[in-house]
């Protein structure tokens, strides 16, 4: 795993760009930028084995280098799921082809590079929208989820974490000053922090748990509830009612 070290770089991307140079250290960036990445998807392994059952579909749409659905598709390999990731980076979905074909899940995990609001989607059993939404215009994100509900069979769910913000101004600084000592707990400096802050500015816009339970609510599921929370960052499922 190449240890990200983009931000050391003074001539870095003034804006984050999931390009080829983020995808060759996107893995570490994860483990070392998000707090519990490993527990959320064990959570989102019992869910799915729960809500799922054999020969069910699932897409993860923005899957990145696709470490999500590569341990979904490990822990939950007696269930014979077929998974799907999508992302627009060409240069991530190279990577998340290759790390498939390498741990010999191509027959159950597949990528495809596409505009994950724009491409057609099969019915399926359930989406996974893992820090994706946040990078959505605000004002699209209900008809995009809108139109994840619509896909969705019944009794479907819906798996997404999201960074969020608290609209309390001394919890929200406590909960980024929070971060930061996290982000410095594993390698990264003071300067790097900054950076990357910086280039997400204006790019990634976060909605507090009550705005996204809201949004979830509006695109038609019944029953939504956060799953998981680590000061600012956290995770919901939503269901699409049975008929």
């Amino acid at each position: 795993m190449t240890k990200d070290k983009l931000y050391q770089n003074p001539e870095a991307p003034a804006e984050f760009i999931f390009n080829s140079q983020v995808a060759e250290v996107f893995d570490d960036m994860l483990q070392r930028s998000v707090p519990c990445y490993d527990q959320v998807i064990d959570m989102m392994a019992i869910q799915l084995n729960r809500f799922c059952r054999n020969g069910d579909l699932v897409y993860d749409l923005g899957c990145s280098t696709g470490t999500t659905l590569l341990e979904l598709s490990r822990r939950l390999e007696d269930k014979k799921i077929n998974f799907i990731g999508i992302d627009n980076s060409e240069a991530m979905i190279k990577k998340a082809s290759l790390k498939a074909e390498m741990f010999s899940q191509k027959e159950k995990v597949s990528f495809l590079k596409a505009d994950i609001d724009e491409t057609d989607i099969s019915p399926c059993k359930a989406f996974i929208l893992n820090y994706t939404l946040q990078f959505f215009r605000p004002i699209v994100r209900k008809d995009f989820l809108r139109r994840l509900h619509n896909v969705l069979q019944p009794g479907g769910i819906l798996l997404i974490s999201e960074k969020i913000i608290s609209h309390d101004p001394l919890l929200n600084r406590a909960y980024i000053d929070f971060y930061h000592d996290f982000k410095r707990s594993q390698g990264y400096s003071e300067t790097e922090i900054a950076r990357k802050r910086e280039s997400l500015e204006n790019i990634l816009i976060p909605f507090s748990i009550l705005e996204n339970t809201e949004l979830l609510q509006k695109a038609g599921f019944s029953h939504v509830e956060p799953f998981f929370q680590w000061f600012n960052f956290a995770s919901f499922i939503a269901v699409k009612e049975e008929k």
